[in-house]
């Protein structure tokens, strides 16, 4: 078995894995760094999400990497656009060669007498198993299973004569036109799916079993596209990008502070667009704003396509599929020639690889994160886990820049391993992406690792402590150890 020999390896080249390949290969040049990703093209989510209208759900001047800034005056991108900008952005920093695509990682073991991981990954297209030996290891693989989404049992789905899709598995020839479409669910990849389906369907209705919160962005940043002409195009990105951290830092604050406010005003801009005909019960949620993430509304087209009569929306719960469609709770048929279960995904930490150290299994469901970056008790290696209440790429950049001052700092000292040690905290039953009450979450909270009870233990979720805690705090705190 031929074995390839790395300072550092990276597990996935999504936008998480391609944004720390190009941190680490500017900063590091010289090192050996390699990437496995399972799929046969770069882009994690966005090579996988192929579903109508599929876009960022984050504006596009914070989403992209602090690295290369987003020069267009377009908030929201498609997911060919983000994936045109990944293409890009591996070919300015050089990083392409460096990809071995179609492999997928099975197990790593750290082995003590060698200080390096040994890693494991099959070749999706021979078969083999091939090995692979990295002096520190870093996961970007996200937080959801790639291989299938989360499919309620929904009773009587074998009697439907139609087609049941989930947005995670859509199919290239999926024909919608004319066609009465349900889709089920009520989150951001509902809210993306029913006006990108509507224009072409005969009609789309949306069942929800309980109402989101929307949040309207206008398709264009205006401001940048005035300042591009003036001042140099990176220099404006970099003000349209601080400009849009405050602004998210202020909505989500805002929406802590004071939820009561701020969802009279979210249903008040709800209620404006929607118009008079249609009940608010639909678009009135029974949680407070963030308690699950807000769904972003390029100029409202969901709103405007039930306003217009091309869509509706039904909040309800089902009692079973029938042959044409489905039968609700309150006896309510509807009919559907097509039925899209927009139902979320399955959770899945470190996609499924395998955790060893000297032969004995480590379980990251067991473990706390040190600094949202490290992992408790493991050496050299560190998780890549964006933000849930901000742009996910923000938190890429950051534990990014972390990860250089921590390799730089080892290479200064001497020393080669690191190890966050744990005296003191306490591990809670609470999961990293505690702060959310999304469905996906409370399913899959077990799969995750834990928060602790104090710092640095807990994953907060907050830029300006995040920038504090890994960008400016010392590297050698006496939590970490470091071995030769």
């Amino acid at each position: 078995m031929k074995t390839d020999d790395f300072d550092i390896l990276i597990i996935g080249a999504g936008i998480s894995g391609i944004g720390i390949a190009c941190r680490l290969s500017e900063r590091f040049p010289k090192r050996r760094i390699g990437i496995l990703e399972r799929r046969k093209a770069v882009g994690g989510t966005w090579d996988l999400f192929r579903y109508p209208g599929i876009r960022s759900d984050s504006d596009m001047f914070s989403y992209a990497y602090d690295l290369r800034p987003w020069l267009k005056p377009e908030i929201l991108a498609s997911g060919g656009e983000i994936l045109n900008y990944l293409d890009a952005t591996i070919d300015e920093f050089g990083i392409r060669d460096k990809i071995r695509f179609g492999h997928r990682v099975e197990s790593a073991d750290w082995s003590s007498e060698a200080a390096a991981w040994r890693v494991t990954a099959v070749d999706e297209t021979s078969g083999e198993s091939r090995e692979f030996v990295a002096r520190f290891l870093v996961a970007c693989t996200g937080y959801y299973d790639q291989d299938q989404g989360y499919m309620p049992d929904f009773p009587g789905a074998d009697e439907f004569a139609g087609q049941l899709v989930h947005p995670q598995h859509w199919p290239d020839d999926l024909d919608y036109s004319n066609k009465n479409v349900v889709v089920i669910g009520s989150g951001a990849t509902a809210a993306t799916v029913v006006p990108a389906m509507a224009g072409t369907a005969s009609h789309v209705t949306m069942l929800q079993r309980s109402p989101s919160y929307f949040f309207e962005v206008p398709a264009r940043d205006f401001v940048f596209g005035t300042l591009r002409w003036v001042l140099p195009k990176r220099m404006a990105a970099r003000f349209a990008r601080l400009r849009s951290h405050v602004l998210q830092y202020i909505l989500f604050n805002a929406c802590r502070r004071w939820p009561k406010l701020m969802r009279r005003l979210l249903l008040r801009h709800v209620r404006k667009e929607i118009g008079p005909d249609v009940d608010m019960r639909h678009f009135t949620p029974r949680y407070a704003p963030w308690d699950e993430r807000l769904c972003i509304l390029p100029e409202d087209d969901l709103l405007h396509a039930i306003r217009g009569g091309a869509a509706s929306i039904v909040t309800d719960t089902i009692d079973r599929f029938t042959r044409d469609g489905i039968r609700l709770a309150s006896g309510t048929e509807l009919d559907a020639d097509i039925i899209v279960s927009a139902t979320g995904f399955n959770l899945r930490v470190f996609g499924g690889m395998r955790v060893t150290i000297d032969g004995e299994t480590c379980n990251p469901n067991e473990r706390m994160t040190y600094k949202g970056v490290l992992v408790e008790g493991i050496p050299n290696l560190a998780v890549i886990f964006g933000y849930i209440n901000f742009s996910w790429t923000a938190k890429v950049d950051i534990a990014g820049e972390y990860l250089c001052r921590l390799l730089t700092h080892l290479e200064s000292t001497g020393k080669h391993v690191v190890i966050p040690r744990n005296t003191d905290a306490r591990t809670t039953d609470a999961s990293i992406m505690n702060t959310l009450n999304s469905g996906y979450v409370a399913r899959g909270a077990d799969e995750l690792p834990r928060q602790g009870d104090r710092a640095p233990w807990y994953v907060h979720h907050n830029i300006r402590k995040d920038r504090r805690w890994l960008l400016r705090d010392p590297i050698d705190d006496g939590v970490l150890e470091f071995r030769a």
